[in-house]
């Protein structure tokens, strides 16, 4: 009788040994999708300027002056771009926000230098104050308009910010009469950036150190806070690492806007009007952070904190993930509707406040296809477009990849035409990552 017994075969159940990598970006829980983009945004940097010196013999793009300037033109679509992602994440798009941002600075325009002056006189400080408010309103009442539309109208997002985006730019062309408005208030200009709309370098490095201190702070507190509701800790090196690596990308960011000098001109007339006297190799001024930069950075914050620490971005994220559910747990869809798209509204007026005092002037046609770079800014930072996925600091990132991507292109001679097949282009293909992004965490 032959013996049937069969030994058992011992299967080995221990998981694979994780990467270097792996280990490294699970102990810091950095972002994957943040750290893809800082890598394509450093590609972008390098490849340009790379461009720049086979073809030209110089590159122009890794300076401190592009750099600067790039900054300050990444302000307005940025801000811009923090409200269209809750728009996006909510399952809604909205179509309208260049227009608006050309209704909104109209009416600023309309206000200081048409209406204004006559009420108050020419130069009363009060002037540029009013006129952002007004502007503010304006942006505020017409996204609230929009979501009231789609909220308790059930017309689509589509269709209604499709119209908004006729209806706004020919009502700006209407209030304006065609013409551009100008010369705004002085002070008002300062918003829009430039030497003298920059904080210098002791503000500079004021902003910088604060900065340094809330990231400190925030490592400290957020394990304070894991502590307290007995979550797992990170390694104690993995904080000093994201404490270290926020203040030196924030120490970094303090020296290259204090090495961009004031123009010579502008050097030599500030110091007449000073009676300052001009040593022998010139005199050095620094612009430091431009005002628009510091709005913007101002405006992610506080974005980030509404997302992340109220209960209102709690209902974005649970309506953009299934709208039925957050409306049989009690949220009121239709109202939060209405306060996304007034909120997107007031950033477009402030956008607006921007935009046209770094111009020094109003126009109709300020904004002009802006709502396909704030869409495409918000996408690219992974705004997932099937709602519920959405960051600020990825749209700011994706604001800051879109200007990249436009004033490299500029520097180096492409003209219009490739432009825009390169910036539809990098949407699509931003679309199709977040597709196989999705894909791949399922």
């Amino acid at each position: 009788m032959s013996d049937s017994t069969t030994t058992p075969t011992s299967t080995d159940t221990r998981q694979p040994a994780k990467s270097a990598v792996s280990r490294f970006l699970q102990a810091t829980e950095l972002d994957t999708r943040l750290i893809g983009m800082i890598g394509a945004l450093a590609l972008i940097w390098i490849g340009f300027h790379l461009y720049g010196q086979l073809v030209n013999g110089f590159g122009a793009f890794l300076t401190p002056r592009n750099l600067w300037n790039l900054s300050v033109q990444t302000a307005s679509v940025g801000i811009m771009a923090c409200g269209m992602v809750l728009v996006i994440i909510t399952r809604h798009i909205d179509l309208s926000v260049g227009s608006l941002l050309g209704f909104c600075a109209v009416t600023m325009g309309v206000t200081q230098v048409w209406i204004l002056p006559g009420l108050l006189g020419i130069g009363h400080p009060l002037i540029w104050i009013i006129a952002v408010i007004v502007g503010l309103i304006t942006g505020t009442l017409v996204g609230a308009l929009h979501g009231w539309l789609v909220a308790y109208r059930n017309i689509p997002a589509f269709i209604v910010t499709l119209g908004g985006l006729l209806v706004w730019r020919g009502a700006a062309f209407l209030i304006a009469r065609g013409e551009t408005i100008s010369p705004v208030d002085e002070t008002f200009k300062l918003l829009g950036g430039g030497p003298f709309g920059a904080i210098g370098a002791t503000g500079s490095w004021i902003v910088g150190l604060i900065g340094c201190a809330a990231a400190i702070a925030m490592v400290f507190f957020g394990r304070r806070q894991r502590l307290r509701f007995g979550f797992a800790l990170r390694p104690v090196w993995a904080d000093v690492f994201i404490a270290g690596l926020s203040c030196s990308a924030i120490i970094g960011a303090v020296l290259l806007v204090n090495s961009y000098p004031w123009p010579k001109g502008i050097v030599k007339r500030y110091a007449a009007e000073n009676n300052i006297t001009i040593p022998e190799g010139g005199l050095f001024i620094s612009h430091g952070f431009a005002i628009p930069v510091l709005i913007l950075i101002a405006v992610a914050i506080v974005m980030t904190i509404v997302m992340s620490r109220t209960r209102f971005g709690r209902y974005v994220y649970a309506i953009g993930g299934n709208p039925e559910a957050a409306a049989l747990a009690g949220i009121n869809t239709k109202l939060m509707t209405v306060k996304i798209f007034a909120l997107m509204g007031f950033l477009a007026g402030l956008s607006a406040a921007v935009a046209s005092a770094r111009l020094g002037s109003a126009t109709n046609a300020l904004g002009t296809l802006d709502e396909l770079y704030v869409i495409a800014a918000a996408v690219i930072g992974g705004t997932s477009l099937a709602g519920g996925v959405g960051t600020i600091y990825g749209a700011v990132l994706g604001a800051l990849v879109m200007q990249s991507l436009q004033t490299g292109m500029v520097l180096i001679g492409f003209d219009a035409a490739i432009q825009q097949i390169v910036v539809g282009s990098v949407l699509v293909l931003a679309v199709y990552l977040d597709n196989l992004y999705r894909r791949a965490a399922k």
